[in-house]
């Protein structure tokens, strides 16, 4: 019996944007074979940036199909490379993303090269523009950081990629861009009339018909039943929590703990949409209090380099505040820098480091902070276990040479995802300050 090839659902597999100025990946090597089941979040293959090789997750899940890239070929970014299909036998050959258009859309936009949204992160669906380094008519070279990119690990710069003059804007910070659309026009010559619009002003408008709906919409929207959890059963994650940039900073803000969304059986990615949903949920049963057993993760690293960064930075820099430094280090292993208390022989002082994650930046700070540094370096004390508290800690303890590093924290504080980045990112840094340089 033949099978009827239009049943089979077909999710495109393309070559994603990792680098700020990337407009190829060299494909390194295949993770998975044709015809093999993938997970959603499954390494499904290797890319070859101009920096580093980065594996690179299946979006979906079902079986790979329709293989058209092989191990060393350099692909276009946006070029369909294979299939992730509900069938392990789809045989239908693969079409071809066209190359992406290098030209601006011809609408009232000045003439130039399209500037899109990369994608920085394995995960990442949508990135919300920080802010932007460049304004509307300015000039720029290849190099010059264009605007800032918030990903669900940190803030990242992109650059412009091409010499010219900044032509249009298509998105305003705090507003959330689809990966590959457009941000920005750069064009060659100077521009008469400069652009500046948002993302809702770029987007093409809706039917009347569809307008027309909501002036009949019951005045009180608000009284919404409590939602139920989806008949489907969630895609695997391989354990991870998978949200845009803004939707997990929120969620941390507002101590929402968005696994309940995946224990409740809601698909992911979580978007800020999704919030509402979560404080819906009917309230769990405290897990843990304070001063019970929670989050508690520890690394170990073999070279304190605090001590030695903080001489050379007060020699070289004039900065002699050496617990600043140690909060710059921890706030700027935060996805978003937050006030960090650093708490020495009983006594707590607390520092702000800006968005811009310079160290030299910290100052004090009169704002609660979002996460406590204990150092016990000096101390007898070689470990903690003392539990879930309201604000996230990290403490330091000697060991030998080197530090142990244990993170404890509420799970309603920070999802286990956000805190294994943490403590990686904070443990390399302490380790190796030099490698964030002032």
């Amino acid at each position: 019996m033949q099978r009827d090839k239009q049943t089979v659902t077909r999710h495109d597999v393309t070559m994603p944007q990792l680098g700020m100025a990337q407009d190829a990946g060299k494909l390194v090597s295949w993770l998975k074979s044709p015809g093999d089941e993938v997970a959603k979040g499954d390494a499904l293959f290797e890319v070859e940036t101009d920096k580093a090789t980065m594996e690179v997750e299946a979006q979906a899940a079902g079986y790979l199909t329709g293989v058209t890239a092989d191990e060393g070929d350099d692909v276009p970014v946006g070029a369909v490379i294979a299939r992730i299909s509900d069938s392990a036998e789809d045989d239908a050959p693969a079409e071809t993303a066209p190359a992406p258009a290098a030209e601006a859309p011809a609408d009232d936009l000045p003439d130039g090269h399209s500037v899109t949204m990369p994608q920085l992160g394995m995960a990442q669906d949508t990135g919300l523009l920080v802010s932007w380094q460049k304004a509307p008519g300015d000039a720029v070279s290849a190099t010059d950081v264009l605007f800032e990119v918030e990903t669900d690990k940190s803030t990242m710069e992109v650059e412009a990629g091409r010499d010219g003059y900044l032509a249009a804007t298509l998105a305003q910070a705090g507003e959330e861009v689809p990966v590959g659309d457009p941000v920005a026009v750069i064009s060659d010559a100077a521009p008469a009339s400069p652009v500046a619009r948002s993302v809702t002003a770029a987007a093409p408008a809706a039917a009347p018909s569809a307008q027309a709906e909501p002036a009949k919409a019951d005045p009180e929207p608000e009284a919404k039943p409590a939602p139920t959890a989806p008949a489907a059963p969630p895609q695997p994650t391989g354990g991870r929590i998978l949200a845009s940039p803004k939707a997990r900073r929120l969620a941390l803000e507002q101590g929402l703990d968005l696994g309940r969304l995946a224990e409740a059986g809601y698909p992911q990615p979580y978007h800020v949409s999704d919030l509402e949903t979560l404080r819906s949920l009917p309230a769990a049963a405290p897990a843990a209090e304070a001063g019970t057993a929670s989050r508690r993760l520890v690394a170990e690293i073999a070279e304190d380099g605090v001590p030695g960064f903080a001489a050379w930075a007060a020699e070289a820099h004039g900065l002699t505040d050496a617990d600043a430094i140690l909060a710059a280090l921890a706030a700027s292993s935060m996805p978003v820098p937050g006030p960090v208390a650093v708490e020495r022989h009983g006594q707590a002082t607390t520092y702000a480091l800006p968005a811009s994650r310079v160290l030299s930046a910290a100052t004090e700070t009169e704002e609660a902070p979002t996460l406590i540094l204990r150092d016990l370096r000096g101390t007898r004390l070689c470990g903690v276990e003392m539990g879930g508290e309201a604000t996230p800690v990290l403490t330091l303890t000697a060991n030998g040479t080197g530090l142990t590093i244990t993170l404890e924290c509420s799970p309603s504080r920070m999802d286990a995802t956000s805190a294994i980045q943490l403590l990686s990112d904070f443990a390399g840094r302490v380790e190796q300050p030099l490698r964030h340089l002032l």
